[in-house]
């Protein structure tokens, strides 16, 4: 990737992690650390990777997206809002009553969420089923999916795992986002679920391990997946939960709280300083 094209993720990435910033100081609400930490790769997913369209979000042959872990919804809005599926305003309205980003992805009401979800092990599995529906209907498109470390303690999570090699689903793409933290500390402490990378081999997964904040590297992973025949990838994607907010990096108690007015000052000034350094 040359330089100008990692400037330019960069910069998108930055403005992503604003709005999260934004979305959760205005809602005094919500789930900041691991939706900074996935901001990068979501940067990718929807500015170079997945086929969309903007004016016909339910485009037939679009590429799908399934947030697993539903609950870093901030960084899928403000995505979609950068890429401009809706108005960045409406990010000052998430968790708000009667607005349509709601703490959770709803496909019914946000324009370009192809499944609602946050029931933490579900969503791999929409997207198994969405991978299998192309692979019957003989349609290219693939089906990315992004789930979360602590998520994949849950059990139906690996039953996606067995499903999609059974079926040799080589149009899905799952991306762990690998920040080692979830709510009640850190997921070695709470219910270790490692080595992930020899699991999901041993369940048939091509496995591809990268840094999560790496543009280049991020990039020849989802190569390498598309090449990849007769199985699934998994992107395990390391990463550092509160990327971009000095003083949320790596600190389990921005798992699901939202920054005072002081603190959303430094983080906005911290990122706008990132953004004017580029």
């Amino acid at each position: 990737m040359d330089s100008a094209k990692t400037r330019e993720l960069k910069r998108i990435a930055a403005n992503i992690r604003l709005g999260i910033v934004e979305e959760v100081f205005h809602a005094a609400s919500g789930h900041p650390g691991g939706s900074l930490s996935v901001a990068d790769v979501i940067t990718y997913l929807y500015f170079c990777e997945m086929k969309t369209d903007v004016n016909h979000p339910a485009w037939e042959d679009r590429d799908r997206f399934v947030l697993s872990k539903g609950h870093t919804c901030p960084a899928l809005y403000a995505a979609l809002a950068e890429k401009g599926f809706f108005p960045k305003e409406d990010l000052k309205t998430f968790r708000h009553i009667n607005s349509y980003l709601q703490g959770h992805p709803d496909r019914k009401y946000i324009p370009g969420i192809d499944m609602s979800s946050g029931s933490l092990g579900q969503g791999i599995s929409a997207a198994c089923g969405m991978a299998l529906a192309a692979k019957l209907q003989n349609k290219d498109y693939r089906v990315y999916t992004v789930l979360g470390d602590g998520e994949s303690q849950e059990g139906q999570v690996w039953e996606a795992a067995m499903f999609a090699a059974h079926y040799k689903l080589d149009n899905l793409c799952a991306v762990l986002d690998f920040n080692g933290l979830q709510i009640d500390g850190r997921i070695t402490d709470v219910m270790n679920p490692t080595p992930l990378d020899s699991k999901f081999e041993a369940f048939g997964w091509n496995v591809i391990c990268i840094n999560g904040h790496d543009f280049n590297e991020i990039e020849q992973a989802f190569a390498k997946a598309r090449q990849t025949k007769s199985k699934p990838t998994l992107i395990l994607s390391s990463t550092t939960k509160g990327k971009g907010v000095s003083f949320m990096e790596d600190q389990v108690g921005w798992h699901g709280k939202a920054p005072n007015a002081d603190e959303y000052a430094q983080a906005v000034q911290e990122l706008n300083a990132y953004i004017a350094a580029l």
